[in-house]
């Protein structure tokens, strides 16, 4: 892989894209056309001026405290720091049997002050109905692991980081209590090496908002 690379994380977020049955896909259209503009500014100049309507929830996005706890930090509270440049690590799970990925995948790779992205290959199911059933999660006590072995952030390339067949989400209540963030739906983790990457995740600055979609990169060293 060539140093200094940048490859991309992110799924393309375009009108009518569902990430979560249940929740709306975006609306994305025009608040100001070209063609309207064109009354508006000097001949031969004209502008698009974009509007979408959209929950948070959409694409490849980062999950902060606030999310799960209404005393938790929002977007806008969020060090740079923790988004921008970390230090990555990729653990493989393709290999895994069943859904359920435990501590013990964890166990040989370096955690302490990193992002780690967990690779599932569920990406390749985007677009179809087959990405919302039967998706690859972390466990609770993979969770702790990762908390416990300080984990700056953890990202995943599968539906959700957590099974969602019921009602709790013990990965995202360790995680997010502990001031982990977590990025979801990301795709192309296989571009990446094991180690020797940065990752970035860096939404925008809202108060008041729990996720958002960011545009997940990583810079590989």
């Amino acid at each position: 892989m060539t140093t200094g690379r940048l490859v991309d994380l992110s799924h393309v977020v375009e009108h009518g894209t569902i990430t979560y049955k249940g929740l709306p896909a975006p609306v994305i259209c025009d608040y100001l056309s070209r063609e309207e503009s064109r009354a508006l500014y000097a001949e031969g100049t004209e502008f698009h001026i974009g509007r979408i309507d959209m929950v948070a929830n959409t694409g490849t996005y980062i999950d902060t405290p606030f999310h799960r706890y209404a005393d938790g930090t929002d977007l806008s509270g969020l060090a740079l720091e923790a988004l921008a440049g970390v230090p990555g690590t990729l653990v493989d799970a393709t290999g895994v049997t069943g859904r359920a990925i435990g501590p013990s995948l964890f166990g040989r790779h370096e955690i302490r002050g990193r992002a780690v992205l967990v690779r599932t290959g569920w990406d390749r199911h985007w677009g179809s109905d087959s990405y919302f059933e039967g998706h690859p999660f972390l466990t609770r006590d993979a969770a702790e692991y990762l908390r416990d072995q300080g984990a700056t952030l953890v990202g995943i390339d599968s539906h959700n980081i957590d099974d969602n067949s019921g009602g709790e989400r013990p990965v995202h209540t360790v995680l997010l209590g502990a001031g982990i963030q977590i990025v979801e739906h990301m795709t192309g983790l296989e571009q990446l090496p094991p180690t020797g990457f940065r990752f970035y995740a860096v939404p925008p600055k809202i108060r008041g908002m729990g996720t958002f979609p960011v545009r997940a990169h990583a810079a590989i060293d």
